[in-house]
């Protein structure tokens, strides 16, 4: 047989294909196809903890934040003490019941929820109550204290109780009317936590014991001496401050914020005494810059009506360009402190 002898064939048989952009094709060496691979390889593994990265920082900021944002307004609390929440309330409570009677329950139940389920007697707005105040305030247990308040019981009289009271005191008898009244009351934390309740009416009781002497922490006192620098200093600035004599600022230290009592209550103020802490005053005592005083300071202090009247003071002085000058008016005389047994 013959065989058929195709056109071209021994061309397209051994001819290549052409290669590079001619041919339609591009050509990568097996190192390039490498190094790509590599390059994409660490941009998934990049991307990858970038991803875990974000999502744990967000995860930690919700998780800090939730607490935050779910938690309750804090109710805010008396920067005054404990004690003083029920003290004023029972003083409330007392002038109100001083003064109720029959038809005014409802006043009182404020304060005292059961007395719903009283009726008083008495006629109301017979006595009143003048100079409350709580002068003891015991805590019973949480949220729970027992109140002392005192005050001065007056009565409206009649025509005829009147006419008694002016045959009592022509008797020389003794005036009941100044006399002070205690009476204890119970006081608990409301049940919503929000003000204060009694849990029983008040009881009348005898006046609570005075107790002991307090023993400051101060040297022995010597008389004011004007010749005495110091003692001669604090004279005129309490002249200044309570009499309005002369300007007080020439008597303050840098810094001491201090104004004089407006309007002036007396006419002269006089040291009577002064005693120094830790130890006995120093007349004299030369003003070191930056060295510094604590004193207790008796004064005479004469009223308009010419009438003396003792006060006592504590007060810081520093000194500066070789005088002494004051600091500040302490809150409270320093305490002596309880010596062991």
């Amino acid at each position: 047989m013959r065989r058929r002898r195709i056109p071209g064939g021994d061309q397209a048989a051994g001819k290549k294909p052409e290669t590079g952009a001619a041919g339609g094709w591009v050509t990568v060496s097996s190192g390039a196809l490498a190094n790509l691979s590599t390059m994409l390889r660490w941009g998934a593994w990049l991307l990858l903890v970038l991803g875990v990265l974000l999502s744990t920082t967000a995860h930690l900021r919700l998780s800090a934040e939730a607490p935050r944002t779910a938690q309750p307004p804090a109710k805010a609390t008396p920067a005054s003490g404990e004690a003083v929440g029920p003290g004023g309330f029972a003083v409330l409570y007392v002038a109100a019941y001083l003064e109720a009677g029959r038809g005014t329950e409802a006043a009182l139940a404020r304060y005292f929820p059961n007395m719903r389920n009283i009726t008083l007697e008495a006629k109301a707005g017979v006595q009143h109550a003048e100079q409350l105040a709580a002068v003891q305030v015991e805590h019973v247990s949480t949220g729970y204290w027992s109140v002392t308040v005192a005050g001065r019981v007056t009565a409206t009289p009649s025509a005829e109780e009147e006419r008694d009271e002016e045959q009592a005191k022509d008797k020389d008898e003794p005036d009941q009317a100044g006399a002070l009244r205690y009476f204890q009351v119970p006081v608990r934390t409301a049940a919503d936590a929000d003000g204060y309740v009694a849990t029983a009416l008040p009881a009348e009781v005898g006046a609570p014991e005075t107790g002991d002497g307090v023993e400051l922490n101060y040297g022995s006192p010597v008389p004011g001496d004007d010749k005495d620098e110091t003692a001669a200093t604090v004279a005129r600035f309490f002249s200044a401050y309570l009499a309005g004599a002369g300007e007080l600022d020439r008597y303050l230290a840098p810094r001491t914020a201090l104004r004089p009592v407006s309007p002036a209550p007396y006419t002269q103020a006089d040291v009577a005494q002064l005693a120094e802490l830790g130890g006995d005053y120093r007349r004299n005592l030369p003003a070191s810059d930056g060295a510094r005083r604590q004193l207790l300071v008796d004064l005479w202090a004469a009223a308009p009506d010419r009438q003396l009247r003792p006060l006592t003071y504590a007060l810081t002085l520093t000194a500066r360009d070789g005088r002494w000058e004051i600091a500040a008016l302490n809150a409270a005389p320093s305490l002596a402190t309880p010596k062991e047994k």
